[in-house]
Order: structure tokens, then C-alpha cells, then sequence
């Protein structure tokens, strides 16, 4: 039993965490020291000075996109002004062509309505002196009835007319 109280002593004295030990704590804060400075030679001449270079490259990068960017929208700005007078120019370009079809079309109108004119007045001129000649065709042709009629008339009525009374009576009656 001695030899259990002997370790349970032992196990009371010993402190609970080495770190927490205050007769080592010069050798831990030296080591401590040696860890910080290891640490910081490695930082400043290894990772920080590769950090920096991929940050400069980043940089260099970001800047050389934004000018490549501004150069862009400076070339999409002057195709817009291009597209936009090109536009403008078609634009004048039909209304032009469009004109002038329109001319074209009533010159041409104006060269077909002068001819149907032409041709509608040859027809009316060709028409009237049909018309005058009909007229004057059925008026010799009712001359001519006339002229039967009132001899045949004459002649059923027992009277004896010749051509020379029956011609002047028929004139005399057409004449008004």
C-alpha cells in the first residue's frame, strides 16, 4: 500500500500541463523566439515575396483587361457611329430610289394617259362621224319609207300622185 500512496503523491504534485509549468517557461519562450524568427525568415524571403509577385502579375492583369476593355468599347462605340451613318445613308438611298421610281411611274402614267386620251378621242371623233353617217342613213332611209308610204297611201286611197308632189310633200314635212 505504500507503494500506491508514493505514486498517488506523485501524480498530486506533478502540475497538470507541461506548458503550464512555470520552471520551464524559459526554455519554451526561447523556443517560442527561435519558431518566430524561423517562421519569419521563411515568410519574408520565400512566400511572401512569391505572394507579391502574383499579386503584381494580378494587378498587371486586371489593368492590362480594363485598357483592353476601354479599347473595345472605344471601337464599339465608332462601329455604332459607322452603323448608325450607314443607316442613315441607306436610308437617303431608298427614299432617293423611291423617288424616282414614283417619277418614273408617272411619267410613264402620264405618257399612257395621254395616249388612251389620243386613242379615246380617235374612237369618239370615229364614233360621231358613224353615228353622223347612220343619222343621216336613217334619215334618207325614212325619206324613202315616207316616200313608199304615202304613194302606197296615195294609191290605196284611188288617187293618182307622181313621184316629182309626193318627193316635195315628204320634204316639206321633214323639214318641219
Amino acid at each position: 500500500m505504500a507503494t500506491e500512496t508514493t505514486s498517488s503523491d506523485a501524480v498530486a504534485e506533478a502540475p497538470g500541463m507541461p506548458q503550464l509549468d512555470f520552471t520551464t517557461w524559459g526554455n519554451q519562450i526561447f523556443w517560442l523566439l527561435v519558431a518566430l524568427v524561423v517562421i519569419y525568415f521563411i515568410l519574408s524571403r520565400i512566400a511572401l515575396p512569391r505572394i507579391a509577385s502574383i499579386l503584381a502579375e494580378r494587378q498587371g492583369t486586371i489593368t492590362n483587361d480594363i485598357a483592353a476593355a476601354e479599347d473595345l468599347k472605344a471601337k464599339a462605340v465608332e462601329a455604332e457611329a459607322a452603323y448608325d451613318k450607314a443607316l442613315i445613308d441607306a436610308r437617303a438611298e431608298a427614299q432617293r430610289i423611291v423617288a424616282e421610281a414614283k417619277a418614273d411611274i408617272q411619267a410613264d402614267l402620264d405618257v399612257a394617259i395621254a395616249k388612251a386620251d389620243a386613242e379615246i378621242a380617235a374612237k369618239s371623233a370615229e364614233s360621231e362621224k358613224a353615228i353622223a353617217e347612220i343619222r343621216a342613213g336613217a334619215l334618207e332611209n325614212v325619206k324613202i319609207v315616207a316616200k313608199d308610204t304615202a304613194k302606197e297611201i296615195v294609191a290605196a286611197m284611188g288617187g293618182n300622185a307622181d313621184a316629182k308632189t309626193i318627193n316635195a310633200a315628204v320634204t316639206a314635212r321633214m323639214k318641219g
